[in-house]
């Protein structure tokens, strides 16, 4: 029998397979449990509330991230189907959808929140307003949907700033050549090529700001050329999208 002071433990991914301890030392579930994977919410606090399990998580940089619990496969079965119980009543359906549609509404304020952020942040000239809109509106799509894990999902840092990120990493996708540079594994390196990067990025969006005659190369041009391209093609029984750029 498990002790009462093993009853729940957090444990760690090991190699082959295994799980670790806190010690690092390899150790088993006990006979009769089972395995759940993260994923849903409600059987997991249901698992866990019982106050008989094992955590299985690990470390990704700073996130703490959860692979699921080992527990009692009883107490695994009967979660699973007192939520499935739970998730057919008329009352359950009702608040549901009323939370779908408030999730909904609160994503289309944001996405309009965020979409001025990223337009004021780049403030170009009234000559480029309408590579302005079209840039805000990709960067927007892109960085906005809920579980992108995107700078602009993260609330540690105020709206404006949120922008600015977004505006500089989608060009450090989009218009320079980051994504098939080969980066040595030296540590700090990978940051210090971004650093580079976001200069330039900086340089190239001064040109759109202050109104100059813009290179036939220039990557952002292309790059939102591209993207018109795209967006058009997505459109069914639409004509294309007819920009100046």
């Amino acid at each position: 029998m498990i002790s009462k002071e093993k009853q729940i433990q957090i444990v760690s991914p090991g190699p082959n397979g295994q799980l670790l301890n806190e010690y690092g030392m390899p150790v088993k579930p006990p006979a009769g449990w089972n395995f759940l994977p993260a994923g849903d919410a409600s059987v997991t606090r249901k698992v866990t509330a019982q106050g008989k399990y094992w955590r299985v998580q690990y470390k990704k940089g700073r996130k703490t991230i959860s692979k699921g619990v080992w527990a009692p496969a009883e107490t695994i079965s009967m979660a699973q189907q007192d939520v499935v119980a739970t998730r057919q009543t008329e009352t359950y359906q009702k608040k549901r959808v009323a939370d779908l549609q408030r999730r909904e509404k609160k994503q289309q304020v944001y996405e309009g929140e965020f979409l001025s952020a990223v337009e004021q942040y780049l403030n170009f000239h009234p000559e480029y307003k309408e590579a302005e809109r079209l840039m805000a509106l990709a960067i927007t799509e892109h960085a906005t949907p809920v579980g992108s894990g995107t700078v602009a999902r993260t609330q540690m840092i105020p709206l404006e700033e949120r922008a600015a990120k977004a505006v500089i990493a989608w060009m450090r996708h989009q218009t320079t050549a980051y994504d098939n540079m080969k980066i040595a594994r030296i540590k700090g390196e990978r940051r210090a090529v971004r650093r580079d990067l976001a200069k330039q990025s900086v340089e190239l969006l001064k040109a759109y700001r202050k109104g100059m005659a813009l290179a036939e190369n220039c990557p952002l041009r292309s790059a939102l050329r591209k993207q018109t391209k795209e967006k058009s093609a997505t459109l069914n029984n639409q004509p294309p999208i007819k920009t100046t750029l």
